[in-house]
């Protein structure tokens, strides 16, 4: 008989905390999971993200970088190591390969479920906001998340409508069906509040300032009536 290869080791601690929760929502969104049942793939346009969730998981692996086929320009930051076991528990809680378009209902803790989906806002949610010309003295502000997912958008309106009682809408962008489900001003605050319900959250510094920036105008808003 030939020799036996090494036997696979868990590089990740599977174990549900804030932290962890944000990276599973990382990899809902980011993320990527190969098809021979072991790569765990991350890619983004912000290094901080993927240092974020280096950190997180207790893993040290070189950063690759990569440009945009269309734009070279444009640099992604890329992370990707092999956990077979971290691997079939991404695939216990819903999460499989090529999940672009299949992803739907993930088995997330109720209790962490505003940390993973601090980091699905991270990953692939906006926000954006302006004074509106046509009301005098009307600010807009606007917040929500994208996935070619109708099943995962669909899953997470209705948690939050369980949760915070909050309804958005779903809109249908492009031509390759890209779903946006989106809230607006006072239940996008609603949501954003819960989501940084602390100063020490991990997150993208750049997308809290923004929405810090936006509440504390909607905060000024309210106060003066």
């Amino acid at each position: 008989m030939g020799k036996r290869g090494p036997k696979p080791t868990a590089k990740v601690k599977i174990n549900w905390s804030p932290n962890f929760a944000y990276a599973i929502g990382l990899i809902a969104t980011d993320g990527n999971l190969s098809p021979d049942g072991r790569h765990i793939n991350l890619t983004s346009k912000d290094k901080e993200m993927v240092n974020n969730f280096q950190r997180i998981l207790s893993i040290s692996y070189k950063t690759g970088r990569k440009s945009n086929g269309s734009n070279r320009r444009k640099i992604y930051y890329v992370v990707q190591f092999s956990d077979m076991f971290f691997y079939k528990f991404l695939n216990s809680i819903g999460l499989f390969k090529n999940k672009s378009k299949t992803i739907s209902r993930l088995a997330i803790p109720q209790k962490y479920f505003f940390d993973f989906l601090r980091g699905c806002f991270d990953g692939d949610g906006y926000s954006y906001s302006y004074w509106d010309k046509r009301w005098k003295s009307s600010f807009m502000f606007y917040a929500g998340f994208a996935s070619a997912s109708r099943n995962f958008i669909d899953w997470l309106r209705k948690s939050l409508f369980k949760t915070l009682k909050i309804k958005g809408h779903i809109t249908t962008v492009g031509r390759e069906g890209c779903y946006q489900l989106k809230y607006a001003k006072f239940e996008a605050s609603l949501l954003f509040n819960n989501m940084y319900y602390s100063k020490n959250v991990v997150c993208l510094k750049r997308k809290r300032l923004k929405i810090e920036r936006a509440l504390a105008i909607v905060g000024d808003r309210l106060s003066r009536g």
